[in-house]
C-alpha cells in the first residue's frame, strides 16, 4: 500500500466509521463496510485516479457495501425496520464536514457506555475509531493479544445488546462520560504523535483530528478547566512537529530539537488556554501535564529548562495518577537534577511493571551509557529492539548501540 493511500485511509477512518455506525447502529457492520470500501479503493484508485473527495467516495462505497451485506444477513430485518428511505443505495456526494466531525465525537461517547469498564471503553475506541490492531492495543495494556481480542468481542456485544447504546447521549450522560472521552482524545493524539508500530513515527492526521475533537469538547464544556487544559497540552506538543524529524528523516530528541522551528502561534494559543484552565481553580491531570509542556515550550534552550519545577509537577501528577509510566517520567526529571545513578536506582521498582514498555528500556539504556556501563546499555537497547519499535526508533536505537560498541572497542 502506498504512503498516500495509507494516509488517506487513516485520515478518513474516524469520520467514516462514526457515520456508518450512526447509520447501521452496528459497530461490526460499520467496520466491515469501511474495510470493503478500502479494499475497493486499493483496486480502483491506482488505475482510475483518486476521487475529488476521498471521504465521500469511501463513505458512499462503504454504505452501499453494507447494504449489500445486509441483504444476505440475518441482521437485515432488525436494521431495516428503521425508515426504509435511509437505506437506499446513495450516489456519491460530499458529506457535511461538521456532521462528520460531530459523528466522531458521538461515537467516542458511545464507546464510553457506562456498562463497560474504563479499560474496555478505551480499548474499543482505539480499535473502532483509530483502527489499531488487536496486537497494538494489547501491547498498550500489557496483556496477551488473545485476552484483548476476547475483551473487545465482549465489549462490542454488550454495546450491541443495549437498545439505547446508539442514541445520542443526553447532556447529563455526556458530562458523566466526559473523563473517558477526554482520555480517548488524548490517546488518539498520542498514537498520532508516536505511532505504536510501523514505518511512520508521526501520523499528523490523527494529531489534527484529536485537536479538532479537543476543540469541540472545550466548546461544549467551556466551564471545565480540564477541557481547556487538554487542548492546551495537545497544542504544546503539536507545536514541535516540524523539529521532531530532521532533514535526513531521523528522529530528533527534545534536547536536540531546533527550537526556532517550533510553532510560536500554537504555543501562544496553548499558553492562553492553560491560563484559562488555571483560573477555574481546577487541579486535574491535564492541567498539570499542560503546565509541564509549557515549561519545556517557554525554555529558550535545554539548559534553561526548570527541571526542578518539572519534577515537582510530575510528583503532583503522580499523586493524582500513581501509575508506573508517570513515575518513570518523574524519574527522568530527577535524572537531570541528581544524575544517572540516582535515576537507575529509582527505576528498579518499576522493572517488572514496565518490562514490556520499550521507553523504560530506552531510558535505562541511555542512563547506563552516561554511567559508562556500555555492556548493560547494549543489553537494554537490544530489549527495546525486541519490543517492536517504529522504523525511526529502530534507527535511533541502532545508533546508540553503535556508540556503546565503539566505546567498548576503545577500552
Amino acid at each position: 500500500m502506498s504512503d498516500w493511500l495509507e494516509a488517506t485511509f487513516t485520515l478518513h477512518r474516524p469520520r467514516a466509521i462514526a457515520a456508518l455506525t450512526r447509520l447501521f447502529r452496528d459497530i461490526d457492520m460499520a467496520e466491515e463496510a469501511f474495510a470493503d470500501a478500502c479494499l475497493k479503493a486499493l483496486t480502483v484508485w491506482p488505475t482510475d485516479g483518486a476521487p475529488r473527495d476521498p471521504l465521500a467516495w469511501l463513505l458512499t462505497t462503504a454504505r452501499n457495501s453494507g447494504l449489500d451485506q445486509l441483504s444476505k444477513s440475518h441482521r437485515r430485518a432488525a436494521i431495516l425496520s428503521r425508515h426504509v428511505e435511509e437505506f437506499q443505495p446513495m450516489p456519491a456526494e460530499t458529506p457535511d464536514p461538521d456532521e462528520m466531525r460531530d459523528d466522531v465525537l458521538r461515537l467516542l461517547f458511545i464507546c464510553c457506555h457506562p456498562e463497560l469498564d474504563r479499560r474496555d471503553q478505551i480499548a474499543i475506541a482505539l480499535r473502532v475509531v483509530l483502527g489499531l490492531s488487536v496486537d497494538e492495543i494489547a501491547g498498550g495494556f500489557l496483556v496477551r493479544p488473545k485476552t484483548m481480542e476476547q475483551r473487545l468481542t465482549r465489549a462490542k456485544k454488550k454495546i450491541a445488546s443495549n437498545p439505547v447504546a446508539f442514541e445520542t447521549p443526553s447532556p447529563a450522560e455526556r458530562g458523566a462520560r466526559l473523563g473517558e472521552v477526554s482520555v480517548m482524545v488524548y490517546l488518539m493524539f498520542s498514537e498520532g504523535w508516536s505511532t505504536s508500530t510501523g514505518p511512520k513515527q508521526i501520523k499528523l492526521t490523527l494529531c489534527e483530528e484529536a485537536i479538532r475533537l479537543a476543540r469541540l469538547l472545550a466548546a461544549l464544556f467551556p466551564a471545565m478547566g480540564e477541557q481547556a487544559a487538554l487542548l492546551s497540552l495537545l497544542l504544546f506538543q503539536h507545536a514541535r512537529r516540524r523539529a521532531r524529524i530532521d532533514a535526513e528523516g531521523k528522529l530528533v530528541a527534545l534536547d536536540d530539537q531546533d527550537r526556532r522551528l517550533w510553532d510560536r502561534a500554537e504555543i501562544a494559543e496553548a499558553t492562553g488556554l492553560l491560563q484559562k484552565a488555571q483560573r477555574t481553580g481546577h487541579h486535574g491531570a491535564y492541567i498539570i501535564q499542560a503546565a509541564i509542556a509549557a515549561t519545556h515550550a517557554h525554555a529558550e534552550s535545554v539548559g534553561d529548562t526548570d527541571w526542578a519545577l518539572i519534577e515537582s509537577r510530575y510528583a503532583a501528577l503522580y499523586a493524582l495518577q500513581p501509575t508506573p509510566v508517570v513515575r518513570l517520567n518523574q524519574i527522568a526529571a530527577q535524572a537531570r537534577l541528581h544524575g544517572p545513578h540516582h535515576a537507575l536506582k529509582a527505576m528498579e521498582p518499576l522493572a517488572q511493571d514496565l518490562s514490556t514498555y520499550r521507553w523504560f528500556h530506552a531510558m535505562r539504556g541511555g542512563l547506563l551509557q552516561e554511567t559508562g556501563d556500555h555492556d548493560a546499555a547494549i543489553t537494554a537497547f537490544e530489549t527495546v529492539m525486541a519490543l517492536g519499535p517504529t522504523a525511526l526508533e529502530r534507527v535511533a536505537i541502532t545508533e546508540k548501540i553503535a556508540i556503546s560498541q565503539e566505546s567498548l572497542r576503545k577500552v
